[in-house]
């Protein structure tokens, strides 16, 4: 089998040729498509893989949120940068565990990254001077302060961390713009008591909208599922509303029944849990949110459907058989404080880790694939040759054993009339006979 040689010359690639003269076609490269949504079972086998302790990372992640919202309203930057920087900093945070790198250095970058994303840019040591403000409202410092130079530099070199790690993929749901379309359809203008009411549902849907990014349901479900979830719960809360969101079918929303049931428990499971780290939470009784989650989750039992949707059981015992638990890092360039001065960062490298380039156009992708195809496929040529070859023919060990010891047995016969040299299995009389076979020990007459 051999490769075949004769290809036409590819096109040339900056101007440069191989040793024989033929122009170097294009890199063969990897085309994908990004995933916008991952499922819950696909993300606990993400978390499991970087041993995720839930206890304290679901603390981080409300931390991180949370100053994320809080520098957000420091540099009065819109809703839709707190909604990017969010999602950037769950994908970021779901493959590297926080002993690797800090959750507030990984939030800070996460918003300047969003903010260049959204148009709405500012420089890293204005992020890095409401971030310090916040935390020590007695030491106010400006954005020109030295403090922030080293400090800055680290959060431009995890910036480009964040980018390879979200895979360049900058798609983000909105909810807040379609929340505040389906609350006016829902209470149209009939006089200063519609007004009021769907301004008092508006505020803690809006509130609602806030508090969701502080779980994993934005990278799991998406803007339709959200904003349905958030108006059917709102009205669960304030007990206004229910007609008009039971209007809204999940099918006409591109969405279904089960994703909507599993967001508003995500967001029970957030406020029963951790009430006083939202905003919503605290407005309500607790035994109230009890109720609620108990009755959705009789409805889940009712209707047959899972916690989770989709889930797979077969799958998630295999997964826990071919993916255990690794530990975490024992060292971590970012474990310290953002202004301890270190601009270092450990990355991890992965396999897909590397220059990346974006073909938006789908029928220019495939024949782009087709044409390099053509030069980094290797085809090969299958063809039988008939060869004659000698065979040699050897005599057997048993046959040959057998002819040497027969003429050997002649030879040795042959001289025993005259020297008595050969070897013969009895002993021969005076007379050159053979003996008889009779036993030995048994007396005979014989005549001599």
């Amino acid at each position: 089998m051999a490769p075949q040689s004769g290809r036409p010359p590819g096109p040339a690639n900056n101007d440069q040729t191989s040793d024989d003269g033929t122009p170097i076609g294009p890199p063969s490269g990897l085309s994908s498509i990004p995933t916008q949504y991952i499922s819950e079972q696909s993300l606990r086998q993400m978390l499991k893989s970087i041993a995720y302790d839930e206890a304290r990372e679901d603390t981080y992640r409300l931390k991180g949120v949370q100053l994320i919202d809080s520098v957000r309203g420091s540099l009065h930057l819109p809703v839709k940068t707190f909604d990017t920087a969010a999602v950037y900093y769950h994908k970021f945070r779901i493959r590297f565990p926080s002993s690797e790198y800090n959750y507030e250095d990984v939030a800070l970058a996460s918003l300047f990254v969003a903010c260049k994303v959204e148009d709405t840019i500012k420089k890293s040591k204005e992020i890095l001077c409401a971030a310090h403000n916040l935390r020590q409202p007695h030491d106010n410092k400006t954005a020109d302060d030295k403090a922030f130079e080293s400090p800055s530099r680290f959060t431009v070199g995890l910036e480009r961390h964040i980018l390879e790690t979200i895979g360049f993929d900058f798609r983000v749901q909105y909810p807040q713009k379609l929340l505040i379309k389906m609350v006016r359809s829902m209470f149209s203008p009939r006089g200063n008591e519609g007004t009021e009411d769907g301004q008092k549902f508006l505020r803690v849907a809006y509130d609602m909208s806030i508090d969701v990014y502080k779980t994993f349901a934005p990278i799991k479900q998406s803007t339709f599922t959200l904003v349905l979830a958030i108006l059917e719960l709102t009205a669960l809360f304030t007990g206004k509303g229910s007609e008009a969101v039971n209007r809204f079918k999940g099918s006409q929303w591109h969405s279904n029944k089960a994703s909507i049931l599993e967001t508003m428990l995500d967001l029970l499971d957030l406020y029963t849990q951790f009430p006083k780290s939202t905003k919503v939470g605290a407005r309500f009784d607790l035994n109230k949110l009890m109720d609620v989650k108990i009755d959705l989750n009789k409805m889940v039992s009712k209707e047959g459907n899972q916690r989770y949707y989709p889930w797979c059981d077969r799958c998630a015992q295999d997964a826990l058989e071919a993916n255990p638990a690794t530990p975490g890092s024992a060292t971590s360039p970012a474990t310290n404080n953002s202004l301890s001065g270190s601009s270092i960062v450990k990355r991890k490298v992965t396999a897909s880790e590397g220059t990346l380039r974006f073909v938006f156009d789908a029928e220019l992708a495939r024949k782009e694939r087709d044409l390099i195809a053509d030069y980094h496929n290797d085809e090969y040529e299958e063809y039988e040759v008939q060869v004659e070859e000698p065979i040699r023919e050897t005599e057997s060990r048993h046959s040959s054993r057998s002819s040497h010891n027969h003429s050997h047995r002649n030879h040795g016969s042959h001289n025993n009339h005259n020297d008595n040299h050969g070897w013969s299995p009895y002993q021969r009389s005076r007379h050159g006979s053979h003996q008889s076979d009779r036993p030995k020990g048994r007396k005979t007459h014989a005549y001599y």
